[in-house]
């Protein structure tokens, strides 16, 4: 069996001055980009996900539009399709990413299992594809999108590795619940730097 490396939403509205920039999410690009240029061909494949919003609509009550957001359930916009927000953050490299995963389009959407690539394929349909049984996970926001990423990968039967030193969060008080819950449902965490 294989293992894959997960890159979750490594974007510009999710680092520093973004539109829910997180403190570390450069740092983060920067430090992916190190792990695949150090440890790439452990990967039989990488995935990235990235949110990708409407910006006509207010994807399924995803974005705040009649009140302030809660930033639970409603946030302000971000990663709007086709804008700068919803690129790739400049120090990720890209160029070992087998598959950009797409997620979000008129729905919330927080789990890269929740998206699929511009061939249309599924993560799960992907990972069964490549015989994949080990994920490590990286990326941006601990408390939300890498936790939920996690959380599916264990759901779908997957060895998950979250590496430590490669994700940030909204807050540390929520990324740190995050992490034991992850580590609760099975997730062995990971120190990486």
């Amino acid at each position: 069996m294989s293992k894959a490396l997960f890159i979750i939403d490594v974007q510009n509205d999710f680092t520093e001055g973004g539109a829910l920039g997180v403190d570390g999410g450069a740092a983060v690009a920067a430090g992916v980009s190190r792990h695949l240029a150090e440890h790439g061909d452990e990967y039989a494949i990488v995935l990235a996900s990235r949110d990708w919003h409407e910006g006509h609509s207010d994807n399924g009550g995803h974005f705040a539009t009649e009140a302030e957001p809660d930033y639970v359930d409603t946030w302000p916009a971000h990663c709007v399709a086709g804008t700068r927000g919803a690129d790739y953050h400049p120090d990720l490299d890209t160029s070992r990413v087998d598959y950009h995963v797409l997620k979000g389009q008129g729905v919330p959407a927080y789990s890269i299992f929740e998206g699929r690539t511009d061939a249309g394929s599924t993560v799960h349909n992907l990972l069964d594809e490549h015989g994949i049984d080990t994920i490590d996970v990286v990326g941006i926001a601990t408390d939300y999108c890498v936790r939920a990423s996690a959380l599916d990968a264990i759901a779908h039967g997957q060895h998950v590795r979250v590496l430590t030193g490669l994700v940030a969060g909204v807050a540390p008080a929520s990324s740190d619940v995050a992490l034991a819950e992850l580590a609760h449902a099975g997730a062995e965490l990971v120190t990486a730097s």
